[in-house]
């Protein structure tokens, strides 16, 4: 099973979805628990929901193994990203604080390293290849974080999360202006309810690669997964949910590859190739 499936594209727009795997390998899968082994918090049909975006010439990176084994969306050191209730690089706790693991069979040090090194560090190697690939011949990049999550999970936050969630770390890893597109896009063409920078600011992709003055603006995107699909077992796409979200992703595709053609047009490094 290859780490990651990768699609190289044409244009300013490279789309990351760190949570969307769904392979455990064997040897891990024998210790977690029958309530683990349903992988309830994954980022679920991200990949078909974004299918579109080869299309428009985005480049896709998309993880194959689950959260469960490793959080791509974690730093290597595993320093808590939010304050109060969270889970780490290699979470012993789903989101609602069961255990993973059958009793005596959490990961040590050692196998989390370890994991750390076989599944987190290939994932970054290729997205920072990819980035520095994206400025080096368009000048600029925006990298877009998708990823999505129930709606309700108490441990988390209160109340009902808001339908999507817009993260720049606080305006840290993009412009302003690109933010305010984004938003405003989704409050033109929908009724969805929407934060940004709120509870869902950006994990560790957004606010370690996001860098403007260096031409890599970089968005978290958390939707709320009521908007698209069954939040229990199994959890299917409901399809016209489905369709009315995807149409609006590929217009803020749109609007992002856009933007990132704007900055690589006047970028120094485009001029100096003309």
């Amino acid at each position: 099973m290859d780490i990651f499936d990768f699609y190289e594209g044409k244009l300013p727009l490279l789309i990351s979805i760190p949570h969307c795997g769904l392979h455990v390998p064997d040897d891990i899968k024998a210790r977690m628990t029958e309530k683990a082994l349903e992988l309830s918090d994954t980022d679920w049909h991200l990949p078909e929901l974004l299918r579109f975006a080869r299309d428009m010439g985005a480049s896709v990176l998309a993880a194959n193994y689950s959260r469960y084994v490793i959080d791509l969306n974690r730093p290597p050191d595993d320093v808590p990203l939010y304050k109060g209730a969270t889970t780490g690089l290699v979470s012993p706790i789903t989101f609602d604080g069961e255990p993973l693991y059958m009793e005596g069979e959490e990961p040590d040090g050692a196998e989390k390293e370890l994991r750390r090194e076989k599944y987190w560090q290939p994932y970054h190697d290729k997205l920072a290849t990819e980035i520095e690939k994206h400025v080096a011949r368009h000048g600029a990049v925006v990298v877009f974080e998708a990823h999505s999550i129930r709606s309700v999970i108490p441990r988390l936050f209160e109340g009902v999360l808001p339908d999507l969630n817009f993260g720049t770390n606080s305006g840290e890893s993009a412009d302003a202006a690109l933010l305010d597109q984004l938003v405003a896009r989704a409050e033109d063409e929908t009724d969805y309810t929407i934060a940004a920078n709120g509870r869902f600011k950006g994990g560790y992709i957004t606010r370690h690669y996001g860098n403007p003055a260096k031409g890599v603006q970089t968005v978290q995107l958390e939707m709320a997964q009521v908007n698209y699909m069954r939040e229990e077992m199994p959890f299917d796409l409901i399809s016209e949910r489905a369709d009315r979200l995807a149409s609006l992703l590929k217009g803020l595709c749109a609007d992002m590859i856009a933007y990132g053609e704007k900055l690589a047009a006047a970028s120094p490094a485009r001029q100096a190739h003309r």
